[in-house]
């Protein structure tokens, strides 16, 4: 049986200027969270009066992939939960690894731009918008682009050991990534 590798994403009910800054990640409350599982080969929305069951799908899960989750999506679900996320679940954020690589922080959209020539749809201010506006269609539908980007980004470093983005002059460069050997044994687990 194929191991389960779940992709992950979430968007907030409030900015950090809202809860009094990023220390008070936990206050920003969850609006949507999406997920991808292999094992299954669907997508999962949860509604904030489901992240409970988000939680569960996230500590069923062999390996958890993400964007910023660790220092991010992670400290927004500690707002619902007693658990150290980051260090209860197995865990690999990608911006972790190209941050490592690269020096510096860099945006999903500039590594889909680079590798794929596709840009996001909104950004996570949109989606706090459409929360105060009541549209929650269009926050689960940005989500689970940003969820399919975030899989298409990792699935392509795993085969190629690298991926490409575009620096702050919009010029296309590459960084090599160590996806490749980790996830594909776990896949063969």
């Amino acid at each position: 049986m194929p191991r389960d590798i779940v992709y992950f994403d979430l968007e907030t009910q409030r900015t950090a200027n809202d809860v009094g800054g990023w220390a008070h990640k936990g206050r920003m409350g969850m609006s949507v969270g999406v997920t991808y599982s292999t094992a299954s080969g669907e997508y999962c929305i949860y509604p904030e009066s489901e992240v409970e069951a988000l939680i569960k799908q996230l500590r069923r899960a062999d390996l958890v992939v993400g964007y910023n989750v660790i220092n991010f999506d992670y400290h927004v679900l500690m707002g619902y939960a007693p658990f150290d996320l980051p260090e209860l679940l197995p865990t690999l954020d990608l911006m972790v690894d190209i941050e490592a690589a690269l020096g510096h922080r860099l945006g999903l959209d500039a590594l889909a731009q680079g590798t794929f020539g596709v840009g996001k749809t909104a950004e996570g201010l949109d989606a706090i918008r459409w929360w105060r506006e009541g549209k929650v269609m269009e926050i689960a539908e940005y989500c689970c682009f940003d969820v399919k980007v975030t899989r298409m980004v990792h699935e392509y470093g795993v085969q190629h050991g690298k991926l490409a983005y575009l620096d702050r002059f919009n010029r296309r460069q590459e960084v090599a990534v160590p996806w490749g050997q980790s996830t594909a044994a776990l896949s063969a687990a």
